[in-house]
């Protein structure tokens, strides 16, 4: 697997993805299992995070600590993407938000951007992409021009599962992003989901078809 891909591994996270999977696992029941599990992608993402020095007055005395220095932006890929935004917000709460509304076309073999919204200041300032699954890689490769379009920083992307395809398309266009999953699945079906995967995960999360 490419170093700039890390496949997160761990008891818990096996065995929160079986449910995950499983398709009769409701969508309140699907949603809680994404929130639990993005914390582990939005841990990984962050443990580069610069810090600065400063004092707190405690109970006892005074203790140095450390603080976040640059706060990254993390931007969702809608519908699914806000799946695990409310997740990563509780962990940053320090985090500005965007949101990226995108979907692949299968009519014009393209994708469709209709809706896009970065805070105020973004140039400079890295991101945590989120979308629980990179299977094709088109909405995420889209996603990635139009943030670059603002001159942001690093771009890392947070996924709970991809494959092989979808890594090396995005990684074809936008070789420098890190890729943070959870799984790396056997691949794609003729209709571009993931196998075996866990279905259409924005369905899953709000309940639709």
């Amino acid at each position: 697997m490419s170093s700039k891909v890390t496949e997160i591994k761990h008891p818990i996270i096996e065995h929160k993805l079986t449910y995950l999977r499983d398709e009769r696992t409701d969508s309140s029941e699907f949603r809680r299992i994404v929130v639990e599990l993005t914390k582990f992608l939005a841990f990984e993402a962050t443990k580069d995070l610069e810090l600065y020095d400063d004092e707190v007055k405690t109970p006892i005395a005074i203790a140095k600590v450390k603080k976040v220095k640059n706060p990254p932006i993390i931007v969702s890929i809608m519908r699914a993407g806000n799946g695990m935004l409310d997740s990563m917000l509780t962990l940053l709460p320090y985090c500005s938000a965007g949101h990226i509304g995108i979907y692949r076309d299968k009519f014009i073999n393209n994708t469709v951007e209709y809706y896009f919204k970065l805070p105020e200041v973004v140039e400079g300032k890295d991101v945590l992409l989120i979308d629980p699954l990179l299977a094709t890689g088109d909405t995420a490769i889209a996603s990635i021009d139009r943030l670059k379009q603002y001159k942001v920083g690093r771009i890392k992307l947070l996924t709970i599962l991809t494959c092989p395809t979808g890594i090396k398309r995005l990684h074809h266009f936008h070789p420098e992003v890190e890729i943070i999953t959870l799984s790396a699945e056997e691949g794609l079906n003729e209709k571009g989901y993931l196998v075996p995967g866990l279905g259409d995960a924005g369905d899953r999360l709000f309940g639709t078809k």
